[in-house]
């Protein structure tokens, strides 16, 4: 469970926020104006009109851009040269659960080649092995 929240989850969330986040429609900082209060009230002006200035846009997208920017030491996930264990059993368990991500990315990867928008959140060759170093 530590090995999926520190790698796995950490990805599936924060590896898409600057593609979600960065166009500021999509999760505005905040509003300068209360949503409305009933259906069917809201036009394009009053949207407009609540959606935030552009100096807290560009700070909310500096943040996001910072948060999801690779790290310079970044390492994947199964891709760490340490090696903790000697004993045979856990080294093979180790090998195979490398193996297991290298067929897992070709898969994925292959699967993206047709895909207008491919999905390379959770491949496991950009997935970080822990949220921080």
């Amino acid at each position: 469970m530590v090995i999926f929240n520190a790698s796995a989850q950490h990805a599936a969330v924060n590896n898409a926020q600057l593609d979600y986040f960065g166009w500021m429609p999509n999760a505005p900082v905040g509003l300068q104006h209360p949503p409305p209060a009933s259906r069917g009230s809201c036009s394009e002006s009053s949207l407009l009109a609540s959606l935030p200035d552009v100096k807290s846009t560009v700070h909310s997208l500096a943040i996001i851009y910072l948060l999801s920017k690779k790290p310079a030491d970044f390492v994947p996930l199964g891709g760490s040269e340490q090696r903790y264990f000697t004993e045979t059993i856990p080294v093979e368990v180790a090998a195979r659960f490398r193996r297991d991500l290298k067929r897992l990315s070709c898969d994925i990867r292959a699967r993206n080649v047709d895909l207008t928008l491919p999905y390379v959140y959770l491949d496991p060759a950009a997935v970080e092995d822990s949220v921080t170093r």
